[in-house]
């Protein structure tokens, strides 16, 4: 086998793909980019938007911040809130990083171009690509024939026990051209860890991936969650999401990377009061390979980030890797 520098993209948002990030980085055989969902609508990037028209910068800022040269300093800075003592109040409860990327895209125009300054700011070690500048909102209808509208409330419709039977983006969102010529190019493709519905699925129902991924030769890898989330999955498993993913992305998921650390009673039974449970398998179809490592490693439900890098790192050399 013969090393050779790889070029991946990884989907998602949330807190859980700064956590795969934030390991791969230090690889010196990868080059990185992060497509990201930029169709929040909750907190600091909601209000945001909605004030200033701006997209909402959250999930790509969290994930430049995990790339950053000094991640540390950048994120005890740019994630600090400021106080609500200006005498503009609406500043006050903002983080300076959402509001830094906020003005970049405002005095630019141009949203990729502010997290292209954003992240030459940060010394980031890779690329963050948000996967749309269109303003959309997710949409979900769920089981009782509800539909909820925007990240917030399709979240908490599920999460009160209203399983979601279709989501998409309402109006459509095209891929940012761009970033459709990126994915073209990658050896790999990675989707999650993240919040299911919220932050992975959004990225994958922008119009052009599919057939960007399409045209993409590598394989797909898939790291499912940790925990169910809320009442509406109570019975959803990893193979249910390899399905969801295959259904939207229009081809195979290859590998799914599962966890089998066990979580301590207490742990479990604090999930549990939040209607949260570990992930089961479930079935997974018969053309995804399973691999399994304990990846929970932590008082709280986040995949360690070394232990993730390299059991991404031993799918990737095995399946995407010329020999030689």
């Amino acid at each position: 086998m013969r090393l050779r520098q790889l070029n991946i993209g990884c989907f998602g948002g949330g807190t859980g793909l700064p956590s795969l990030l934030g390991g791969l980085k230090r690889n010196p055989w990868l080059r990185l980019n992060a497509v990201v969902t930029t169709f929040d609508s909750g907190g600091s990037s909601g209000q945001l938007r909605d004030e200033l028209g701006v997209l909402p910068p959250g999930d790509v800022l969290r994930c430049a911040l995990a790339l950053a040269r000094n991640e540390g300093e950048a994120r005890r800075v740019l994630l600090s809130r400021l106080p609500m003592l200006f005498e503009h109040k609406k500043l006050g409860g903002h983080t300076g990083g959402n509001l830094l990327l906020s003005m970049m895209e405002t005095y630019s125009g141009d949203f990729l171009a502010a997290v292209d300054g954003l992240r030459a700011l940060l010394g980031c070690q890779g690329r963050v690509w948000p996967v749309s500048v269109a303003r959309s909102a997710l949409t979900a209808r769920h089981a009782d024939g509800h539909v909820s509208s925007g990240e917030v409330e399709v979240d908490a419709w599920q999460a009160a026990g209203h399983r979601i039977e279709e989501i998409w983006l309402e109006p459509a969102a095209p891929i940012h051209p761009a970033v459709g010529e990126a994915v073209r190019r990658f050896d790999a493709v990675i989707i999650g860890p993240g919040s299911f519905f919220t932050s992975l699925m959004p990225t994958l129902l922008v119009e052009g991936v599919r057939e960007s991924l399409a045209e993409m030769p590598g394989p797909v890898v898939f790291v499912s969650n940790l925990l169910t989330e809320g009442l509406g999955m109570q019975d959803f498993t990893a193979g249910d999401a390899v399905r969801w993913v295959e259904k939207t992305i229009g081809r195979p998921v290859d590998l799914l990377v599962f966890n089998t650390a066990k979580m301590p009673p207490a742990l479990l039974a604090s999930y549990a009061r939040e209607h949260k449970q570990p992930l089961a398998l479930g079935t997974l179809p018969a053309h995804t390979t399973l691999v399994e490592a304990p990846l929970w490693t932590k008082e709280i439900a986040r995949h360690d980030r070394r232990r993730l890098s390299h059991a991404v790192w031993s799918v990737l050399t095995a399946r995407a890797l010329d020999p030689g």
